[in-house]
């Protein structure tokens, strides 16, 4: 297969530490690159944003530095190899048994040919950059920076026609509910370039790009890629089988007027956590919120933290009532929604399998307003939203926040959000070895 990245360890290192060392001596404009949004005119910050920077960071960044089992930024020096992928554990041990090859009698015809038709539209350059294997590191090499380096096709270099397949593709794959909120995180990306004074072409609505695992099939397994700043859909299909995780959605800021366009993102994620925090008792209550101050970033599975070991936290739903286990249910599927419809309910049934045994955990104030995050997390589910300090919106005559970081207050006008199947379903790992064991 075409597409492969040249790299070594040596030479990838070297690069990446090369480029730390750029940022540390780049202040501000490093310190919003490292973080998520970037102030650099070019699309070439790369990885070396997040990872861990010789002799360590302080001014506020997270433990460990980003990519480094704080929010992940990375993936940086903490990218996890194809071949040493283990997913989301509690404790660095996989539960067993937790996914089958099976018919989902939901079609996957649709999004088979809406990827080869995308393809097919591709110039050979185009598509030899945007083709890998179907075990390529490619799928962990995703980040919700700007400034990453990103391979495969990008939407601002292609024609409108092009385009316009790769969004076909996209409504083949994602709910519309999922359609809009894509376009509109990309759209609200260029806002903030707009904002920000313009000329950074990765603050634009081109700057997100395709790339394919293996080739599309209705037997053969394989998958795409969709991936820019504050974005990264990871879409695995084998058979009538579909996983869609790790997929990040964020947006700095997450309320403004793009094109004469009002927009506004993740008021139902808010809300839903919202619902279901405030139909708990006060005896739940206190199980489940840790603390009422919050940190400028909480993520602890995002980018370069595929193998993140992360013990549950808060309070088992086994004791729910069943409205409250019903509206556990309805947040799980604002962001499950995000997936084509028929795909979602099948989601939805396996996390509905393991719904005595979810956990829910939440930092922070409670109200309509506040600054807040929550994390839902089962043996087949992982769910974080956090709001986060502003970084780069609401710097402007004196509208507060500034060029923050996560030492900074958080707001809603930051929010990361990303949802995980744990215990090696992430990027249709487990699946792909079962059916290597079992077909070949």
């Amino acid at each position: 297969m075409h597409g492969h990245r040249p790299r070594t360890p040596e030479t990838e290192h070297s690069r990446r530490w090369f480029m730390n060392k750029a940022l540390l001596a780049g202040g501000v404009a490093a310190m919003a690159t490292m973080t998520g949004c970037s102030s650099n005119s070019s699309g070439t910050a790369d990885t070396a944003a997040s990872s861990g920077a010789p002799g360590g960071m302080s001014s506020g960044m997270p433990s460990g530095g980003p990519g480094g089992g704080a929010g992940g930024m990375g993936p940086g020096a903490s990218e996890v190899k194809y071949a040493d992928f283990v997913g989301v554990t509690t404790d660095g041990k996989v539960v067993e048994d937790l996914y089958a090859i099976h018919s989902t009698d939901v079609s996957t015809d649709k999004v088979v040919k809406a990827a080869q038709a995308f393809l097919d539209g591709l110039t050979s350059k185009e598509s030899k950059a945007s083709v890998f294997e179907v075990d390529d590191d490619e799928w962990l090499a995703w980040s919700n920076v700007d400034g990453y380096q990103r391979e495969g096709a990008r939407m601002g270099d292609l024609t409108e026609k092009q385009r316009d397949l790769g969004y076909a593709l996209l409504g083949a794959a994602l709910s519309a509910d999922g359609l809009t909120q894509t376009r509109n995180i990309m759209k609200l990306n260029a806002f903030l370039g707009d904002y920000s004074g313009g000329g950074r072409d990765t603050l634009t609505e081109g700057a997100y790009f395709f790339t394919f695992m293996g080739t599309p099939s209705t037997t053969r397994p394989w998958g795409f890629q969709y991936e820019g700043h504050h974005v990264a859909i990871n879409y695995f299909v084998l058979g009538d089988q579909v996983v869609m995780t790790p997929t990040f959605m964020g947006s700095e800021p997450t309320s403004a007027t793009y094109e004469g366009e009002k927009i506004t993102l993740f008021t139902k994620e808010t809300t839903a956590g919202l619902t279901l925090l405030r139909s708990l008792t006060d005896a739940q209550r206190k199980k489940v919120i840790s603390s009422e101050t919050k940190a400028g970033d909480n993520l602890k599975a995002g980018a370069g933290q595929d193998n993140v070991k992360l013990a549950h936290q808060g309070l088992i739903a086994s004791g729910f009532t069943a409205t409250q286990k019903d509206n556990l249910l309805d947040l799980v599927r604002v962001y499950v929604g995000n997936l084509a419809d028929g795909h979602a309910e099948v989601r939805m049934r396996e996390v509905e399998d393991h719904l005595d045994d979810t956990y829910f955990f939440w930092i922070g104030e409670t109200e309509d307003s506040s600054a807040f995050y929550y994390r839902v997390h089962s043996p087949v589910v992982l769910i974080e939203y956090d709001a986060q300090s502003p970084l780069a919106y609401g710097n402007k005559d004196g509208g507060g926040g500034g060029m923050g970081g996560p030492g900074g207050t958080p707001t809603q006008q930051h929010i990361h959000t990303i949802i995980r199947t744990p215990n090696g379903g992430d990027y249709g790992v487990d699946l792909l070895k079962l059916h290597l064991e079992n077909d070949h």
